[in-house]
């Protein structure tokens, strides 16, 4: 009997109930402690979170999700703003190109049923984020690359166009002097814009989409189109996406791994942190010289946000409100 009033209270713990535009959080225990926890936390819905400063992003993401659409809608709609943007050189149209000059972008995107779709090494295409939809929906792929994906975006109706820029092409060409193009992986920061959502229903989904390391070895590919790496997305528990080097988020399966701490009990702050822990605990880490972060959301809409150096930031709407939040980092 003891056995099974465990396993009974155990399995109601954290249960997260919709109600409305509200979540409930409940959880039986016995304890007057835990009695006191009983009270029902409700957050407002919809919210929507991106990593890094992109305001226009999550407004237009917000202005879906208060419309009454959902959340992947919401995510796939916030991310095109920043893929259209040119100014924006670490995503879509205007990204910075490999060494080769090539303008490559990568994206996935994943929904409440933890349907998936990815591209990687995409060019010629401004909205990967919604080419990797459309993997999602009409194929029964998760992931299509290069000459392939492009070729499939065609098909769907997306326009070819030169994605790299006057003003990144000048980028390009003065890096080529000053590295004297040698073949090493850069560290320089990067702006990978992530976003999650959880939409009037309380279902949430996420999206990544990036151009990738500035001045990558041609072919390069790193977290963000990778499922479980750059974003995951368990509509039971919460989602979690990353940006920075992605070589060390895919070292750690990162994102993945932030949503399985949630599932554990941690809170998303708690979850990314430990995450940036795992990272700079290697033995052999070289975590003073390359940037990651990380945001997360869990289902009763509580976010979290966390990584190595200071100057990361996410960027939150919520009632009404669009707030630029200075991540807590790693010393």
């Amino acid at each position: 009997m003891k056995r099974r009033n465990f396993i009974k209270r155990a399995s109601l713990t954290g249960v997260g109930i919709a109600v409305g535009n509200t979540l409930a959080s409940c959880a039986e225990n016995t304890s007057e402690e835990a009695k006191a926890s009983q009270i029902i936390k409700k957050t407002s819905l919809p919210l929507v979170i991106s990593t890094w400063e992109v305001k226009n992003a999550t407004a237009k993401a917000w202005e879906v999700l208060q419309s009454g659409g959902s959340a992947l809608d919401a995510v796939e709609q916030g991310c095109n703003v920043e893929e259209s943007n040119v100014i924006n050189q670490t995503v879509g149209k205007g990204g910075l190109p490999d060494r080769d000059g090539n303008v490559t972008l990568d994206a996935c995107i994943m929904d409440k049923y933890g349907n998936c779709g990815s591209v990687v090494y995409l060019q010629n295409i401004t909205h990967a984020v919604s080419v990797a939809r459309k993997v999602m929906e009409d194929t029964p792929h998760v992931m299509l690359a290069g000459k392939g994906a492009e070729q499939f975006a065609i098909s769907k109706g997306f326009q070819p166009e030169e994605l790299l820029t006057e003003a990144s092409k000048e980028a390009w060409e003065k890096w080529k002097v000053k590295a004297k193009y040698k073949p090493i992986i850069n560290i320089e920061n990067h702006d990978t814009i992530g976003m999650l959502a959880i939409d009037k229903g309380g279902d949430i989904s996420g999206a990544c989409t990036t151009s990738g390391l500035a001045y990558k070895l041609a072919g390069r590919v790193g977290d963000s189109p990778i499922i479980g790496s750059g974003l995951f997305v368990d509509n039971e528990i919460g989602a979690a996406v990353a940006t920075g080097l992605g070589e060390e988020v895919v070292k750690t399966v990162g994102s993945f791994l932030i949503v399985e701490l949630m599932r554990q009990g941690k809170s998303p702050q708690e979850a990314c942190e430990e995450a940036i822990g795992r990272i700079v605990s290697k033995p052999d880490s070289n975590y003073k010289n390359f940037q990651v972060g990380y945001i997360a959301v869990n289902k009763q809409g509580e976010t979290g946000s966390y990584s190595i150096h200071k100057g990361f930031s996410m960027t939150k709407y919520q009632d009404a409100k669009n707030e630029n939040l200075q991540s807590e980092h790693y010393t």
